[in-house]
């Protein structure tokens, strides 16, 4: 068994969904159809979708007031060595907010899979094919201005994965009455004229639901900011509000964002959520109205 190619042969067959293409649709992705199993390297597997049009309704038709990035955990990476041997890693993937596209996590998965039977020379070539693909995917149409990150930890490195809750105020500690299950940002309140403050605020209580199958996503959230008072109860109504709501995790927390920064006018704002698994991804998107580090991907005790 002859290991995979190199990157530069890998490369000259990519050509992920949509390349070329003014736009792919979230109806047009493989949510919600059949679809088979692919075992054998291929990067046309993957969906991207245009942010473009989500950030429209949101109120960003150009440049977003926002930095960050959509950090993923892939926790279901196997490919084979060059003596047919499976191989096991975590993945880190961190792809950049200023991306031209998001990627479709079922797709991402089914790209994933295709690594199942292709023999590798190496982890670190694995890693570079994945970076590779995944830059190409997210950036269509646009020269590549950041690639996207990839980290493998590899078995030996499993036990130093560490577990920690998001860190802030537990909103959830409110008894608040809940009646609203759409986003209703009308319920964001913030105090003007008093002096500013600083806070972090975390709420578990965030539910929302996948654009194309409706099915429930759960996440936990944490809003830092530095401005007016931001009301809590009104702020904990306002994430409950996205129970119903169908919306990709990243285009969530966006919303989240932009309800927050035009009603509340704080200063500084982050607003970072960490979403439970699904097919062996999590999505945890990360925006911050000022550059700074990014957080590190360690994952809470639902996820």
């Amino acid at each position: 068994m002859s290991a995979a190619p190199g990157r530069s042969q890998a490369s000259s067959h990519r050509s992920p969904q949509g390349e070329g293409t003014p736009a792919n649709t979230p109806a047009q992705s493989p949510l919600g159809k059949p679809a088979p199993y692919v075992d054998q390297y291929d990067a046309s597997l993957l969906f991207p979708i245009p942010r473009a049009a989500k950030r429209l309704e949101i109120g960003v038709p150009g440049a977003p007031p926002f930095f960050g990035a959509d950090l993923w955990t892939a926790f279901e990476l196997s490919w084979l060595n060059p003596r047919g041997k499976p191989q096991l890693a975590i993945a880190h993937i961190t792809v950049p907010c200023e991306s031209t596209h998001i990627m479709e996590s079922k797709s991402f998965k089914l790209y994933l899979n295709s690594f199942n039977n292709t023999p590798f020379a190496t982890a670190d070539a694995v890693r570079d094919t994945l970076r590779a693909d995944l830059s190409a995917a997210v950036w269509q149409g646009s020269p590549v201005q950041s690639a996207v990150g990839v980290k493998l930890l590899g078995p030996e490195l499993f036990d130093r994965e560490p577990v920690h809750e998001l860190d802030g105020l537990n909103l959830d500690r409110l008894d608040i009455e809940c009646t609203r299950y759409t986003p209703a940002p009308e319920l964001l309140r913030a105090t003007q004229g008093e002096p500013p403050v600083s806070e972090v605020l975390v709420s578990r209580l965030l539910k929302s639901n996948c654009l194309v199958t409706g099915q429930p996503d759960w996440g936990s959230v944490q809003i830092a900011y530095s401005g007016p008072q931001i009301d809590q109860e009104g702020l904990l109504q306002y994430l409950v509000s996205f129970r119903n709501h169908n919306e990709f995790h990243e285009q969530c927390v966006e919303r989240i964002f932009m309800d927050l920064w035009t009603r509340c006018q704080p200063v500084k704002l982050t607003v970072y959520a960490r979403y439970t698994r699904r097919g062996g991804l999590d999505i945890n998107p990360f925006r911050t109205s000022h550059p700074q580090a990014l957080p590190p991907n360690v994952r809470m005790a639902r996820q």
